[in-house]
């Protein structure tokens, strides 16, 4: 018996295997896809994390409650909120512990300290800034004495505690500011390194300005205070409320519903610079305050309506000017602003207690306490309240972190202080405490388009004609040469680009910019004169040149033409621009002119762009199947006519995707806007001037910024408007490469 082996089927066997490998790329390319489209989700999840508590809501919860048997005249608490204080009538400063006690530690009582008054002398008015817990009180003798609360921290045995102090840093004696020992029924007070400035109202209806210099002794290097008193004049009969500028600068008495601005930047302060009718259509005045920084006043109404007014530069010079208004319900009783923001607070006479922002125009909290407030106060880090009831002091935590941020200020003209009317600013950091933080998205998002309108404008229409000749008109000899040495462009870092745009391009531009004016006028000139003195010379001058290879011809042109240009500029410049071509444009023309600015980015960012752009038409186009064109040229269309009316169309959707991708990566690009650009936020489609993109305006802030700050989540916020633009753009571009595809598909 004879055993045959099993004959196996080669072409099964590879079958199974072309089946099995089908699968696995299947699987993969699938699994690579999920991959992606999770990331892009967490990348998405994570912004929206980052950027979620900028928009959470304000809330505010009693910590604590604490009985007071004396009338406060000023409260306050230290910054971790742990001890509480209250100056009262009878000239104590009074501390008491915020700190619940527990079954490990019991509550801590802390001992009063008597203020260094004389028998004969009383507390007759008090004043202190909105950001500074220095308190000036006011005495019946025309005195005043400055003092401040003071916490001494310390720590033994890894255990911190508290002694709660007070500090005289302008003398233990009262300052003395009226000879004529009237009580000072009403006190204003500013202080900084160098000056003291001190406004009274005595009661016999005298208003006196006394001005304290700093000195310091040379002998035991103390700081001494000297200076003199001034009454004023021409003050008005009524007098209601002083304030004084943290600057020093201005003085305002409220008289009935007018304002009294003095000028105390004067030898001898005169007539008031200025009157004012500051209150509301319905309403008379009721309270007034200060905001942070001095620089605006707010004005509480018996109609509940509070006004905001700063100064702004008019025809006139500077004049205090009416910006927008809140609303609380009942008349106001009283107004109070946190230190270092643009927060306050507003009380109602009825006990309702509001929390406004002014540069986001948002109210914060509305919420109605048990009884009429008598006194508040923020704390120094803003997170706390402390408010005075008849006999209770009561503390009130504030959840407050970002007042800053609504989609209003984000996206809406602002009217900052000091600016004469509203605009979009983009401008997060400054010098001062007393910043008012500036952070509109529309002119970065507006700098993002500009670059990118800039860099398409110079790329796509050297991209896709250099990729139609490439594909349609070159020998293929050539094309295997052109192709990938414009793809190796990809290769080039963008740092690389720009550091020579903003090093090198951007010199020469200011330097030679009627060289440039002059390119862009007579270098397409050239091409098509030179195109149609080749096209008309005989058939035997042609034949010189293999016909595939004339462009190259092209070449020496361009050449020449651009160094020709380079040695004209400075002749037309001498000629027709009066020697300065930068001076003739800003100031005959009236166009600004920076050395960095969209022409250089164009140039700088459009090199970039166009190798994708080039690369994705090119391949398009030369993926046009054959049979379509010489089906076009069998039937007697010329090959331009054939380009324009099939082969073009059929690529159009690879066309299309190309430019979207191109817009993509200008969108997002970083490197080359940061370096030649001025990074300057401004809003204007001059050619000649900068801007600053959401791409370079995060890598330049966010390493400066304080993590979990307004100004880090806003800079993510940034980050995700670039990522919905990047967004918006890729599926905009799908939609139009599908309905092209269906359209031109069956060609």
């Amino acid at each position: 018996m004879i055993l045959k082996r099993p004959v196996t089927n080669p072409l099964a066997a590879s079958s199974k295997i072309r089946q099995l490998k089908d699968r696995l790329v299947h699987v993969s390319i699938t699994a690579g896809g999920l991959m992606v489209l999770m990331t892009l989700l967490m990348i998405f999840g994570y912004l929206l994390y980052v950027v979620e508590p900028v928009f959470r809501s304000v809330t505010i919860t009693e910590q604590h409650s604490q009985p007071v048997s004396q009338e406060m005249l000023a409260l306050g608490s230290d910054e971790l909120n742990e001890v509480g204080y209250y100056y009262d009538r009878q000239g104590q400063l009074n501390y008491y512990s915020l700190v619940e006690p527990g079954i490990d530690s019991p509550a801590i009582v802390y001992p009063s300290i008597v203020l260094p008054l004389t028998a004969a002398q009383k507390i007759s008015s008090v004043a202190r800034p909105v950001d500074s817990d220095v308190v000036a009180l006011g005495l019946n003798d025309g005195s005043v004495l400055i003092s401040q609360p003071h916490f001494l921290l310390n720590f033994n045995n890894d255990k911190r505690t508290i002694t709660p102090a007070i500090r005289y840093d302008y003398g233990q004696e009262p300052l003395l500011i009226d000879n004529l020992l009237q009580p000072l029924v009403q006190t204003a007070f500013a202080v900084n390194e160098e000056q003291l400035t001190l406004v009274a109202l005595t009661q016999d209806n005298r208003v006196v300005l006394s001005r304290q210099i700093a000195s310091e002794n040379f002998m035991t290097e103390e700081v001494e205070w000297q200076g003199q008193a001034q009454q004023l004049s021409q003050v008005p009969a009524q007098i209601d409320q002083l304030f004084l500028t943290p600057s020093q600068q201005l003085l305002f008495i409220l008289s009935g519903n007018n304002l009294h601005i003095y000028d105390l930047s004067l030898d001898e302060v005169g007539a008031a610079r200025e009157v004012v009718q500051v209150n509301s259509t319905n309403g008379d005045v009721s309270a007034v305050g200060i905001l942070s920084g001095g620089s605006s006043l707010l004005i509480g109404n018996t109609d509940g309506v509070i006004s905001q007014w700063f100064e702004t530069r008019g025809d006139d010079g500077r004049q205090l000017s009416y910006i927008r208004d809140f609303k609380i319900e009942g008349a106001v009783a009283s107004i109070v602003a946190e230190p270092f923001r643009k927060t306050f607070a507003v009380t109602s006479q009825g006990g309702q207690l509001s929390l406004f922002h002014t540069t986001s125009e948002a109210t914060l909290l509305t919420e109605k306490l048990a009884t009429a407030v008598k006194n508040i106060r923020f704390s120094p880090r803003n997170n706390a309240l402390i408010v005075s009831h008849q006999n209770k002091l009561k503390f009130y935590q504030v959840d407050n972190q970002h007042p800053e941020v609504t989609w209003r200020g984000l996206w809406q003209e602002v009217w900052y202080e000091g600016y004469s009317e509203p605009d979009y600013v983009w401008q997060s950091t400054s010098a001062s405490d007393d910043f008012e933080p500036k952070l509109s998205l529309v002119p970065i998002s507006f700098g993002t388009i500009k670059a990118a309108f800039y860099a398409m404008l110079f790329a796509m229409p050297l991209a896709v004609a250099g990729a139609i000749y490439t594909a349609y008109f070159m020998p293929a000899g050539l094309r295997k040469v052109v192709k990938p040495t414009v793809e190796t462009m990809e290769a080039l870092p963008t740092v690389i680009l720009g550091f020579l745009a903003g090093l090198w391009l951007a010199p020469i531009v200011e330097t030679r910019l009627p060289f440039v004016i002059m390119l862009v006028i007579f270098l397409p000139l050239a091409i098509v004169l030179f195109s149609l003195i080749h096209y008309r010379l005989p058939v035997g001058l042609k034949r010189i040149v293999n016909e595939q290879f004339s462009t190259l011809l092209l070449i020496p042109i361009v050449l020449l033409v651009g160094w020709g240009c380079y040695q004209l500029s400075p002749l037309v410049e001498e000629y027709f621009m009066q020697g300065n071509a930068r001076q003739f444009i800003s100031n005959e023309l009236g166009i600004n002119f920076d050395q960095r600015n969209a022409l250089v980015v164009g140039i700088a960012m459009g090199f970039a762009v166009i190798p994708t752009i080039f690369s994705i038409t090119e391949d398009a186009i030369f993926s046009v199947p054959g049979h379509l064109s010489n089906g076009s040229l069998a039937l007697g269309a010329t090959r331009w006519q054939t380009l324009i009316g099939v082969v073009l169309l059929t690529a159009s959707p690879g066309i299309f995707s190309a430019v979207m991708m191109g817009l993509g990566r200008a969108v997002g690009e970083t490197m080359i806007v940061l370096m030649a650009t001025g990074n300057t936020p401004i809003m204007d489609w001059n050619i000649f001037e900068g801007m600053r993109t959401l791409s370079a305006n995060i890598a330049v802030e966010m390493p400066e910024s304080e993590v979990g700050s307004t100004h880090y989540r806003v800079l993510f916020l940034a980050a995700f408007v670039l990522f919905v633009f990047t967004f918006f753009f890729n599926t905009i571009a799908e939609l139009v490469r599908q309905n092209l595809r269906e359209k031109y598909g069956s060609l």
